[in-house]
This record gives C-alpha cells, sequence and structure tokens, in this order.
C-alpha cells in the first residue's frame, strides 16, 4: 500500500514528537557530574614515571583531581572501576583522512556511484572507529572541506561519536601536483575535480587566495604538498612541486590567520625548502638527510613520520590496487623512509605521531607505534609522541594529552603494560571522551 504525501507528513511529524519529547523545565541549580575513576596503574604525565594505583576525580567532564590510591566515592558521585588497567590520556594521531576508506580498489570503482552524502556516512563511521581505538583527537589532513567541517561540528555538539577534529580541508596544491586529479581523462577530470574547493594555485599571490579559501571554508589548520606523492596518478616522482616563493606566501598566509601549517613532502629539497619558509609539521619527511634534519631541529619543526602510510602503500601498490603511476614512487618511498626515519629520532628531531590513515585502515592507527619503536624510539617516547608532543604541536597543550586538573577528560585504559610492550596499544579497553565512557571491555 502506499501511502499518500499528507499521510507520510503526519506520520513523520509524529515521529519527531514521539522522538523529541517536549524540554523539561531545567532545575534552578543542577548538580554537576562527579566521577571516580579508578586506575590499576596511571600514566597521566607521559615522559614522567608512571603512577600506581590512583584515582581520578572528573566533573562534568573535566578533570578536578588525580591522586594516588583508591578513594572512595562519596554519596551521589559515580564510580569507573578499571582494575589493574594500565590507564593514560587519550591519544592523538596528526594525520588522518577521515573521508579516505583504506580499500583504493573500492573508492575507484565507487567514485562514479557515491554521492556526498555517501562519504559524509562513511567519515562518520570512520570517526567512531578511531575514537574506539583510543583516539580522542585527530588532525584531517586532507578531505572535502565542507564535509569535514560539518563532521567536526556534529562532533562536538554530541550529536554523533568521535573524536575531536582539527582539519585541513582540501590540500593546497600546484597545477599538475600532488593535489591535482592528474591522471584522468577530459570527461572525468571535469567531473572529479573539486572545483568549488579552490585548493589550486599558481605563484605566490595565487597561494595566499587559496590558504584565504580553505579558511572561508572553515579550515583550522592548512596543508600543502610541497613535493610530490606516493598516491597521486601523476608520473613526476616525489620532487619538489611548490617553489620557495609559494611556499613563504602560503605559510605566512595562513599564520598571519593563526593556522599552523603542515607539509606534505617526500623529497629532501622540498622537505628543507618548507622548514626554511616556517613550516609547522613535516609529514612524511621520507628522504630526510642530516642537512635537512640539522635545519628541522634549528627551526623547531615537527616530524609527524606516517611510517605504516608506506608500508600499506608498497603492499597495495605491488597487488594492483593501484595505478601504474604509483607503484614506482611507492617502492622508492617504502625503501627510504625508514632510514630517514632511524636517522631523524637518532639525531633528536621533535616527532608527533601520525599514521596517514585512510591509506590504511580505520581503528588500525595505533599499529605506527611498533613501527616507531623499531625505528629507535622507546616506548614511552612513541605514546609521548602520540600525546603531549602532539599537543604541543597542535599548540593545544591545555586540552589534549595530559591527564590533570582542568583538562577534558580523554582518558583510555589497556590491559598489560605498553611501556614494555607497546603494541598493548593495538587493543584498547576503555574509552573515555570529555568524560562520557564511549567503549569499555569487561
Amino acid at each position: 500500500m502506499r501511502l499518500s504525501r499528507p499521510a507520510l507528513l503526519a506520520g513523520f511529524a509524529a515521529l519527531v514528537a514521539f522522538a523529541v519529547p517536549a524540554a523539561a523545565e531545567a532545575p534552578a541549580n543542577p548538580q554537576p557530574k562527579v566521577i571516580y575513576l579508578h586506575a590499576g596503574r596511571l600514566l597521566d604525565q607521559p615522559g614522567k614515571p608512571p603512577r600506581g594505583a590512583s584515582t581520578v576525580v572528573i566533573t562534568d567532564g573535566v578533570v578536578t583531581s588525580v591522586s594516588d590510591g583508591t578513594l572512595p566515592a562519596p554519596a551521589g558521585a559515580g564510580t569507573v572501576e578499571l582494575g589493574d588497567a594500565f590507564v593514560l590520556p587519550g591519544l592523538t594521531d596528526m594525520h588522518v583522512h577521515l573521508f579516505s576508506d583504506g580499500d583504493p580498489m573500492r573508492e575507484r570503482l565507487e567514485a562514479s556511484t557515491r554521492d556526498r552524502e555517501d562519504a559524509a556516512y562513511l567519515a562518520a563511521q570512520h570517526a567512531r572507529q578511531t575514537l574506539e581505538a583510543g583516539f580522542t583527537t585527530v588532525r584531517d589532513l586532507g578531505g572535502p572541506p565542507r564535509g569535514i567541517r560539518a563532521l567536526r561540528d556534529a562532533i562536538n555538539a554530541g550529536e554523533l561519536p568521535g573524536p575531536t577534529i582539527i582539519n585541513a580541508g582540501q590540500m593546497i596544491s600546484v597545477s599538475g601536483g600532488h593535489g591535482d586529479n592528474g591522471g584522468l581523462n577530459e570527461e572525468s577530470y571535469g567531473a572529479f575535480a573539486p572545483h568549488d574547493y579552490n585548493n589550486l594555485c599558481n605563484g605566490a599571490d595565487d597561494c595566499r587566495r587559496a590558504v584565504r579559501e580553505q579558511i572561508r571554508l572553515g579550515a583550522l589548520v592548512i596543508k600543502f604538498a610541497a613535493t610530490g606523492g606516493v598516491l597521486s596518478n601523476v608520473a613526476g616522482g616525489l620532487g619538489q612541486q611548490m617553489t620557495d616563493e609559494e611556499m613563504k606566501a602560503l605559510i605566512e598566509t595562513a599564520h598571519s590567520f593563526g593556522r599552523k601549517v603542515a607539509a606534505h613532502s617526500h623529497a629532501a629539497a622540498g622537505t628543507m625548502a618548507a622548514v626554511n619558509a616556517g613550516v609547522d609539521t613535516i609529514d612524511h619527511g621520507t628522504f630526510l638527510d642530516e642537512p635537512t634534519i640539522k635545519a628541522m631541529i634549528a627551526h623547531g619543526t615537527w616530524l609527524v613520520p606516517t611510517m605504516l602510510a608506506p608500508e600499506t602503500a608498497v603492499a597495495q601498490a605491488r597487488s594492483g590496487l593501484f595505478p601504474p603511476a604509483i607503484l614506482p614512487k611507492a617502492e622508492a618511498a617504502g625503501a627510504a623512509e625508514r632510514k630517514s626515519h632511524e636517522l631523524a629520532i637518532k639525531m633528536g628531531v621533535k616527532i608527533a605521531f601520525g599514521t596517514d590513515t585512510g591509506v590504511s585502515r580505520h581503528g588500525d592507527n595505533a599499529r605506527e607505534f611498533a613501527l616507531m619503536v623499531r625505528a629507535g624510539m622507546t616506548p614511552m617516547a612513541a605514546i609521548a609522541a602520540a600525546t603531549v608532543n602532539a599537543a604541543e604541536a597542535l599548540g593545544r597543550n591545555d586540552s589534549v594529552g595530559r591527564i590533570a586538573p582542568g583538562m577534558p577528560a580523554d582518558i583510555i585504559a589497556v590491559h598489560g603494560d605498553p611501556l614494555s610492550d607497546v603494541t598493548r596499544l593495538e587493543h584498547v579497553d576503555f574509552v573515555m571522551k570529555h568524560g562520557a565512557v564511549v567503549k569499555q571491555v569487561p
């Protein structure tokens, strides 16, 4: 039986009335929500030794005290009993793509049938998976600007589960560069090129415009392609693509708007140019050498290694999931990244955790920790990279990376000791974001 339009509208109105009850009068003096969280061990300040049994008191989603021992909760307070679990701050991933799904063949096959609404639904799923993996904050470095802004705001409003998002919108690129839709025929380029994103620029003044366009669309951070990229369908290698003058104009404009800047960069020349232009983070840094690393240390530039990405890309390219132009670039990046990152760690460059998830699958972010340890970091240093270091790189020391009075209660827990076996972080048992429990495995 087909219902008439008036009947459908009446049914919808009844459904809305049922789902959204009339707002009750708010009490004059609402009581604060207090939670006593009991931890077996607590790494409240990564980089410092962990504490033993501890009690974290949370009031209305904010940590109000951290104490040694298991303190009894007073009447009216809730409790979270984590037994002998190892508790630490929520993790931060400095490089994700929530609108990409880590399955390149499926993305290519479905590109002509997916609407923006489909992409938004998938991104919301990825956000939930990321949060449940223990990552309570992410920096999203490339996706539909309006879509990622909407997802960010819906999560902040409590309408969807997901991490706090610091979003870049679309990556800024020169024409024909890593952020352009190369390798498509004329009809496909016209259909798929994101004309409304205005992310392509040529010349210093045009790159200033491109930065302003992304900020207009809601970007909280700016990302640009200093060099070629592995996954762009352009057989142009991984060398410098944006000129020194374009980089300088772009970074100065972003900084004037209070935005930090991330450079997608592989080849050493492009990395050196970005560092000299004042970039805040070098993401990937695949072909680093001693002069470039020394320049990064001198400028205080952060490295976000994304070691998981080249390993994933090489495996995908070898299995035929990408066009032919991508395979040699993936092979070159995969062969170089481990040696480069080992050198950077040994020389003491500042490291913040990032994965480039969206190349790999969402929810697998913590696999990066083992790769960081393999490259020479201690488990504590790797955890610090995903907490206190990431907070500093973001400029958010007051809200990310620690469990301390005045901080949002972003807290995770695992069984076992991640300081002796960092792969424990690949299986997070408990996640709290802003005082609300979003995952708890018995």
